[in-house]
């Protein structure tokens, strides 16, 4: 298996004036040590269930291209974009000069949003989660048409463009892969069997996990799409690699086909963590 690291918290010892270095020097470390992929939040706020939402966040495009610039091997996205956000056309431009800029190592990752309390803070329309989900599918649908030979309009019921022109091209081909992050097993997933080259699911026990790959599965055979072309994501941000379930529980995840677990960095020590997972870690993974 495969691994991502995900820059989640922003608070180092010094202060807000080193965040800019501990970005930097994470993701250097991180691809030395041979992460594949490197993820920031979308948010505005920090999350209220990990910390203040005082906290720094930064904006995620422009660290990510903050980091491109640091790096050349890491595939570099949100994890995950709210699709409130950022209009659709102009999320796919954005995507699309990260990949540019990057040489192609974007990736979209877009879910459907969540954190109400930014939302009306920061004067961002919050519509109701059915609405939400038509969005995103729309959204998707957008990026599609953005990353294609159509410039024509696109009419949907929330979303209206007159011209999907999108110039430069993305570097990847046949576009940037999109990441549905989530776990919703109704829409979530099912929007990830239609659209997604990439699933992030928001769960890492075994049992959980192989529930809801059955669940991408049905809905893949049910839209005609190959489930064994979609990459298989988990999440590792609240496993301790130190405790005695944790290669069990990573050899049964490699088992049930995931191919990537994301873990992520400690607050204040973002770059002795990264250091310390690779060396600790990555080698023995890379095995199963």
């Amino acid at each position: 298996m495969r691994a991502g690291i995900h820059f989640w918290n922003y608070n180092t010892p010094d202060g807000e004036r080193s965040i800019a270095r501990a970005v930097a020097d994470t993701a250097a470390t991180a691809e030395a040590g041979g992460f594949s992929q490197f993820t920031v939040m979308d948010h505005w706020f920090q999350m209220e269930m990990t910390g203040d939402p005082a906290q720094p966040m930064l904006e995620a495009f422009t660290t990510l291209g903050f980091v491109a610039a640091q790096t050349t091997s890491m595939r570099l996205g949100p994890l995950v974009t709210g699709v409130t956000y950022r209009y659709p056309g102009l999320l796919a431009k954005t995507v699309t000069t990260l990949d540019v800029l990057s040489e192609g190592r974007a990736m979209l990752g877009l879910g459907a949003a969540w954190y109400e309390r930014e939302h009306h803070a920061l004067g961002v329309p919050y519509p109701a989660i059915s609405e939400r989900f038509e969005r995103l599918e729309e959204a998707l649908q957008v990026a599609e048409q953005m990353w294609s030979e159509d410039t024509g309009p696109y009419h949907g019921r929330h979303y209206r463009l007159e011209e999907t022109l999108n110039s430069p091209r993305p570097v990847s081909t046949p576009h940037p892969p999109i990441m549905i992050g989530g776990r919703g097993e109704k829409k979530t997933l099912r929007i990830a069997a239609q659209y997604a080259q990439i699933v992030n699911l928001t769960a890492f026990d075994p049992d959980d996990v192989a529930h809801l790959l059955d669940v991408l599965r049905r809905h893949c055979d049910a839209a005609g799409t190959d489930y064994d072309a979609i990459e298989k994501q988990a999440m590792a941000t609240r496993l301790n690699p130190t405790a005695p379930e944790f290669w069990p529980t990573m050899e049964r995840l490699a088992g049930l086909g995931i191919d990537l677990v994301v873990f992520g960095v400690r607050p204040d020590d973002q770059v002795t963590t990264t250091a310390r997972l690779a060396e600790g870690v990555l080698p023995r993974l890379a095995e199963l």
